[in-house]
């Protein structure tokens, strides 16, 4: 990336409101390589302070107007190559801020295809269209009769008069100006509306576009999701999607310009502006709009994935526990795995516990009780597929002492993990059952460390994510994850390769390279040790080693956010204060000694130092928040058991434009519409909650026959009248084994079990 673009400094600048030396100082340390996370954790005095959000800002525009450079000079040169390059022109083209103005300047010189004007054209009609513009008071047969040509396909005036018009027609089409305001008008005035395509409203495949048979609004306010919907339903071949002006609108815009008269030519003028709007310039202008709506779309959808990501990945952490780690089933029975601290693999079994004879539910109590003890197990995971509610019944009926909680984890992407490669690598020997189960046990204990290992789109927190142009999303969601990966910080001995690759200034052949080391060297016993790693140069290492930990190393700080660059910094304070680097990190009275203006120098200021000293009061700080029990309400199992007006705790496990899903934990999620979110106005779901938010709900509508919950977090909803927008609706579809009956037992075979797993 360069920073040799003043202009383009300039340009974000104005754009974003941040100061032109902030941009400055963050183009060029981007530009030296230095990645989003390190630059606003560590080069604060020179940028300013920004954060994150703001320097991936500045990034993200310096390579937009990299490439309106790359695209203006191709146009430039295009138009030199073939002597069509005037100054004029050169200026306007180098005075154009956006691509579609580079582009409207471009349209009447860019190579075309055969069309009516290049026809009318070789039959030499192009005097004749000067004539009609420069002579509007006068008649045009006389004129038009001196291009009467069989040989040139012209056999009548009224022949001549029409490719005339076709010549101004297309223009009109390719004028700059009113491209311009046409496309304006687009953008402010447009419609969107679909219908049902022709002889498809009785397939079933095209009900659940029902909303969208006969459906009109503004451009300017359509929803993300609705537009997605609508263009999802185009695509499948079930509707017609227009994106329209009324002509009428148009025209007005275009006539001043080119019909100076209402004389006989002039006529012929005006029917060539009518036509070059209706036929060129409106079917362009609809075809642009529809890829700048869905654009919009794109980013506000991939804009909320994202933030339900974010939220995901900061999940509570259980921390470091002895698990067992359950994959619910029935048929095949619920896959269970024992973990220890670390996540490592101790055992596994089936147990035959929710489906099977009451010998093999003896059976299972006792093995489970027994593993419960064997392995001193701290808790219990369950995953919250297909048969989740009854394992925990299940378990919970086994009377296990009241320290061991029983958790219920999402599993969403779990079953991609266990497929792919990276756990095959891991667990070569396993299959992919028992690879599930350990997975579903993992993010328990550290959900980011377990989820980076799956790509982010198989997660299931955003909508329509295979509609939207997918590397704007993976650029997002990447950027999602470093930034999460970053913030918590990474264990340098314990980390996966998976989860080194997302730290700053590291990549996927680095975090082999590290893993392999260690594997071959033991633990790394200090951050500097990491220079020892092949190919890890200087910049790497000024790039990630402030987010990687080494606890137990003999530098206190290497445990710390405190990158090595200011560890001297460090040692001096603790000099002054004539104590130890681990006397500043154990005893506040000595920090509230330091002062920190006597340590500002060049490079370093006070939002440093206050970042120094407060990572001094709490070395290697987990930003996540504290880990909370969570259970859903016993007896409420599946939809059936859904009654309205039933108040019920729940989880978030999505967000949209349109509101929140909530797990009740019935394998089928409830949606809150964005009008049950709260007792007051809500513009946007996620002012109010959060993916993984613990929430009270009431049950306002079950739908068993279309699978659908509505629920609301009202004080007091109204259970009557809930009405929520088309295309406002839950399209994942129930959960596998939702609504089927438990299959808990209920004969007196667990006092049996626990009798005999007292004996074992």
């Amino acid at each position: 990336m360069s920073t040799d673009s003043s202009p383009h400094l300039l340009t974000i600048s104005r754009e974003t409101g941040i100061a032109i030396g902030s941009v400055s100082a963050t183009a060029k340390l981007l530009a030296e390589g230095g990645t989003v996370p390190f630059i606003s954790r560590y080069r604060k005095e020179q940028t300013g302070s920004l954060d994150e959000v703001q320097i991936t800002t500045i990034r993200d525009r310096m390579l937009q107007l990299a490439e309106l450079d790359t695209r203006r000079s191709a146009v430039l040169k295009s138009l030199e190559e073939r002597s069509l390059l005037t100054p004029e022109l050169k200026k306007k083209i180098e005075a154009a801020t956006t691509l579609s103005a580079v582009e409207d300047l471009f349209a009447p010189y860019r190579p075309k295809r055969q069309t009516r004007a290049t026809k009318a054209i070789e039959r030499g009609l192009t005097p004749l269209a000067d004539w009609l513009l420069a002579n509007q008071n006068a008649d045009p047969s006389d004129e038009a009769a001196k291009f009467i040509d069989a040989e040139k396909e012209v056999p009548t005036a009224a022949d001549a008069l029409a490719g005339a018009r076709d010549i101004i027609a297309e223009r009109v089409a390719d004028d700059a100006t009113l491209r311009g305001r046409v496309r304006k008008t687009y953008e402010e005035e447009a419609t969107v509306s679909s219908k049902i395509m022709f002889g498809k409203n009785e397939e079933a495949d095209a009900q659940k576009f029902r909303d969208y048979f006969e459906w009109s609004e503004p451009l300017k306010s359509i929803p993300s999701h609705r537009m997605l919907a609508i263009r999802r339903g185009e695509k499948e071949g079930f509707l017609l999607m227009r994106v329209e002006v009324p002509l009428e609108r148009i025209t007005p815009l275009a006539l001043p310009a080119w019909v100076t008269s209402e004389g006989p030519a002039g006529k012929q003028v005006a029917m060539a502006v009518e036509d070059g709007c209706k036929r060129l310039l409106m079917p362009s202008m609809e075809t642009e709009t529809r890829l700048f709506a869905k654009k919009r779309a794109d980013e506000t959808a991939i804009t909320v994935f994202a933030e339900n990501l974010r939220e995901l990945l900061l999940a509570s952490p259980l921390g470091e526990k002895r698990l067992l780690a359950i994959d619910p089933g029935f048929r095949t029975g619920c896959k269970t795995v024992v973990l220890d601290r670390s996540g490592k693999l101790l055992h596994h079994t089936v147990l035959y516990a929710t489906a099977g004879s009451n010998n093999q539910l003896y059976e299972a109590a006792v093995e489970l009780t027994t593993l419960v003890k064997k392995f001193q197990v701290e808790a219990i995971a369950i995953g919250n597929g297909t048969a989740s509610r009854e394992t925990e019944a299940f378990v919970k009926k086994l009377k296990l002492p009241s320290t061991i909680p029983v958790v219920t984890v999402n599993e969403s992407g779990a079953s991609i993990y266990s497929a792919s490669d990276v756990a095959r690598e891991e667990f070569p020997n396993e299959d992919v059952t028992v690879r599930g189960a350990v997975s579903i046990g993992r993010r328990l204990m550290d959900p980011l460390a377990e989820l980076v290992k799956i790509d982010p789109k198989s997660i299931g927190v955003g909508q329509y994510q295979h509609d939207v142009e997918q590397r704007a999303l993976k650029n997002s969601l990447d950027d999602t994850v470093i930034s999460c990966v970053n913030a918590v910080g990474v264990e340098l001995n314990t980390a996966s390769k998976q989860l080194l690759a997302y730290v700053s200034g590291l990549n996927a052949t680095l975090a082999e390279n590290i893993v392999a080391w260690r594997n071959e060297n033991g633990a790394f016993s200090s951050r500097a040790e990491l220079k020892k790693v092949p190919r890890l140069g200087e910049k790497a290492f000024e790039q990630a080693a402030g987010f990687l930990r080494v606890r137990g190393a003999k530098h206190p700080l290497d445990a710390s956010a405190v990158h090595p660059e200011r560890y001297a910094l460090v040692e001096r304070m603790a000099a002054d204060l004539n104590c130890t680097v681990q006397d500043l990190l154990d005893k506040e009275d000595l920090r509230k000694k330091l002062d920190l203006t006597k340590y500002v120098s060049g490079d370093v200021g006070l939002p440093t130092l206050r970042d120094i000293v407060a990572e001094l009061a709490k070395p290697g700080r987990d930003p996540r928040k504290q880990f909370e029990v969570f259970s859903f309400q016993e007896g409420v199992e599946k939809p059936d058991d859904l009654k309205v007006g039933m108040k019920l705790p729940g989880i978030v496990t999505n967000v949209t434009a349109f509101g929140a899903f909530v797990d009740v934990g019935v394998h089928q999620d409830g949606l809150v519409h964005v009008s049950q979110l709260a007792d007051h106005f809500i513009r946007d779901a996620s002012e109010v909650v959060k993916v993984g938010q613990k929430v009270q709900v009431t049950v306002v509508e079950v739908d068993l026959k279309r699978n659908r919950i509505a629920l609301s977090m009202k004080a007091k909803p109204d259970l009557e009248n809930r009405r929520s927008a088309p295309g406002d609706r839950d399209t994942r579809g129930p959960r596998p084994g939702g609504g089927r009956p438990s299959a808990a037992p209920t004969n007196d075979w667990f006092s049996q079990a626990m009798q005999q797993a007292k004996k074992k």
